[in-house]
């Protein structure tokens, strides 16, 4: 009998999360008696360590498997670095007085980006991640399969 879900279908579950979270972020809803900074830095959180599991565990499960992924693969990294520079520019700005405008543009750019980069990803590599075989990710599944709030 095959895995409960796959792990592909476990990164769309994250990634839908993801833009959830995203889109509270860009209507300026923190939601849950937080302040907007504290979404912010938490999201950012999540985003970063999401990215992170992907490039240390993820995309090498893949490369191994499937090395023709390769390019993709590079390219999707690259979008890490990039998305990375965004986060520490938000995280650095959520804390400034009067720079809403900034924040705002940044979050703007971060949304526009990060819609981009999960349909990018999701046509590319989920097929992919749901043939992996990996016995240990069944019980637990790395951070970059979880939603981490």
């Amino acid at each position: 009998m095959g895995r409960l879900a796959a792990f592909g279908n476990q990164l769309v579950e994250v990634h839908l999360w993801l833009r959830e979270e995203l889109d509270r972020l860009v209507d300026g809803d923190a939601g849950a008696g937080r302040d907007l900074r504290a979404h912010c830095l938490a999201f950012c959180t999540a985003l970063e360590r999401h990215h992170v599991g992907e490039d240390t565990l993820g995309f090498p499960a893949l490369e191994r498997d499937f090395p023709e992924l390769g390019p993709t693969l590079e390219l999707l990294r690259r979008d890490h670095d990039m998305i990375s520079g965004i986060l520490s520019r938000l995280a650095a700005l959520a804390g400034e007085p009067g720079g809403a405008e900034r924040f705002a543009g940044e979050v703007a750019g971060l949304a526009a980006i990060v819609t981009s980069h999960f349909a990018y990803e999701e046509r590319t590599i989920v097929a992919a991640l749901n043939r992996l075989d990996i016995p240990e990710w069944r019980d637990t599944p790395p951070d970059f399969l979880r939603r981490l709030a």
